[in-house]
Formats: C-alpha cells, structure tokens, sequence
C-alpha cells in the first residue's frame, strides 16, 4: 500500500473529493478561521517518499545489502556459466569416442543440470527481490508513526507524494525533517519493528 494511503488509513483523516455534489453541498457550521492563509499552508505536506528511504540509515544499509547481494550473485553467476560452458565442450570433444546411447544419457543428464542451475539462480533473485520488499515494508510500519506526529504538529491533514503535486511552496516539503526524525527511532543496524 502506498505510504499516502497507509497515512490516511492511520490518522483517520479524509479529504472530501472534488465532485459536483460536494461543491453543492452547505457546509456544516463551523468558527471562522482569522488567518485563513496560515491554515491553508499547513493543511497539506508533501515528502519525496523514494528519498525519505533512500537517505535515511536504514535505507541506505538496506540498499548497501541489497547492492552487496546482487554484486555476489552476478559473480556466482559468473562461475556458473564457465564451469558449465567447460562442462559442455568437454561432453562435446567426448561425443565421438562414446557410444550413442552413452553420449544422449550424458547429454540428457547436463540439460537437467542446467534446467536445475537456473531455478535455483532464478530463486536467489526473487529472494533478493523479497528481502528488498521487506525492508522497505519494515520501514514504512517504522515510518507511519513518526510521519504521523509530524502530521500532527503541524497540523496538517494529509502528506502527499511530492511529484504528485503539481505547484507547491518549498516550505511544506518535510522529507529533511522526516528523515531525521526516523533514523532517530531506526537507526543503522536496528531491528525494524514487527508487523502490526
């Protein structure tokens, strides 16, 4: 679930959708706002969600792992194929002195281990692509709470994507102040907390 949709999910709040109906609609009795303008500017926040993960520690340890484990596999990759492709011209060099039925057994044998190689390569990339999910899922159910209360001291009723906005002022973006405010509670090495 996108980190905006977790927010509003937790915090309880929603913004009545721009409709026909809505505008028609009176509005319930409410105090007047004195400074309008002022609560307008802290009604809504923007952050740029990839960098809120990217710069923060966690991000970048996760991001260091995942870097560190691609780089790995591409080298066991690597091995794997030339153990194979030797495998493979020394069962060719070999065809002309074994007998047909020897030589197809041989054969046969080697594509399966190929066939086996490669699920289990396949495995360790999706692997990866899991330990990837995770950790950007372990963020965020850091991440909600923290953002939650900036939410609130700022009075502000909803974060949104930054590229999503189309025109915004610099003052509402809070991805700086986000992310220092999770290394606090996740920092480096931390174990992230468990799923709700």
């Amino acid at each position: 679930m996108p980190l905006v949709g977790v927010l509003c999910l937790l915090t309880g709040f929603a913004l009545a959708q721009d409709t026909p109906d809505a505008e028609a609609q009176p509005l319930p009795d409410t105090q007047p706002v004195p400074e309008a303008r002022t609560v307008v500017g802290t009604m809504v926040l923007t952050i740029e969600q990839d960098r809120f993960f990217t710069e923060s520690a966690f991000g970048k340890a996760s991001l260091a792992r995942e870097r560190e484990a691609s780089q790995a596999l591409d080298v066991e990759n690597k091995q794997i194929e030339a153990a194979l492709i030797a495998e493979e011209q020394d069962l060719t060099t070999r065809r002309e002195t074994l007998p047909a039925d020897e030589f197809a057994a041989l054969a046969s044998a080697f594509d399966a281990k190929v066939e086996r190689i490669r699920d289990e390569q396949d495995a360790k990339v999706r692997d990866l692509s899991r330990a990837r999910d995770a950790d950007r899922q372990a963020f965020l159910r850091a991440a909600v709470p923290v953002l939650g209360d900036l939410m609130g001291e700022k009075g502000a009723v909803a974060i949104l994507e930054k590229s999503s906005v189309i025109l915004s002022l610099t003052a509402i973006d809070v991805t700086d102040e986000a992310i220092a405010r999770v290394d606090a509670v996740l920092p480096l090495g931390t174990t992230p907390p468990p799923a709700p």
